[in-house]
């Protein structure tokens, strides 16, 4: 599966996410701890949001290890909210539609997991997405078809409930083709005010997921640590898999759980299909 990273907080540039920690996306993608493959190389992304407001994205289906460009563009972009993932593909094509983040108007969506027995399903999924929502789709992945079912189901309005009826209806259908654990799932979405992530599957053993700790409490446990104190005390990363061994910097989010980023008020809350 996918290694992916969330971050919300003071604007920093990419290269301080993505480049400098011990245990960075680009080190994962060849030395991945956690995840159900050591090696993620089928393709990587990377979405941010500017001073107005709208997201960019970069995307590549190249491993993220061999593309100079990353290395340079993270020195010069600045922001706020930043998403990167690197992908391990669990079936679908090896091409840049197919890699995340995936966009649609103001919205970014990323996800590790899988919907398992895609070919199964695709097509009673696809028939359930809006039609004025399906041209958008650009991919062949069950990612992207799951961004646009939470977008029929009302993302733009209210994500955790669009997430949890499009999760169900996931299930409902998986199961009526004879599937027994459907959806695979953690998955971050954001408006580029907020940023809501949740950790989910079918039999109640999900992909692993980290929030880091109050900016205030590690400045206290580490005086010295010098990013610490640009940080501001909303800041927040979630992450696959921690990109360091500090101690004490991360927890996990616990099963069945969406988390709320934002406006100073970060909650964690019962995900329930």
């Amino acid at each position: 599966m996918c290694r992916w990273l969330a971050y919300s907080g003071s604007p920093l540039p990419l290269d301080e996410l993505l480049l400098k920690p011990a245990h960075s996306l680009i080190d994962q993608s060849l030395h991945a701890e956690l995840g159900a493959t050591t090696t993620n190389g089928d393709g990587f992304g990377i979405g941010w949001y500017n001073a107005d407001g709208k997201p960019g994205i970069y995307r590549s289906a190249a491993p993220v290890w061999n593309d100079q460009n990353v290395k340079d563009l993270s020195q010069y972009i600045v922001s706020p909210l930043v998403f990167a993932h690197i992908r391990a593909s669990t079936g679908t094509a090896i091409q840049q539609t197919n890699c995340h983040p995936f966009r649609y108007g103001r919205w970014l969506w990323t996800h590790n997991g899988q919907l398992r027995d895609f070919d199964k399903v695709k097509r009673d999924l696809s028939f359930a997405v809006d039609p004025s929502l399906f041209a958008s789709i650009e991919g062949s992945t069950d990612t992207e078809l799951f961004f646009y079912l939470a977008l029929t189901f009302g993302l733009e309005e209210d994500p955790p409930s669009a997430v949890e009826r499009a999760v169900g209806f996931i299930e409902k259908t998986g199961r009526e083709h004879g599937i027994e654990h459907p959806i695979q799932m953690s998955v971050a979405t954001t408006d580029g005010d907020r940023l809501w992530v949740f950790r989910y599957s079918s039999e109640g053993i999900s992909s692993t997921l980290f929030y880091s700790t109050a900016v205030e409490t590690l400045r206290a446990q580490y005086p010295e640590h010098p990013v610490l104190h640009r940080l501001s005390a909303e800041t927040r990363l979630i992450v696959s898999e921690p990109l360091s061994d500090l101690m004490g910097a991360w927890n996990e989010v616990p099963e069945s759980t969406c988390g709320i980023v934002g406006h100073g008020q970060d909650e964690l809350r019962s995900f329930r299909p």
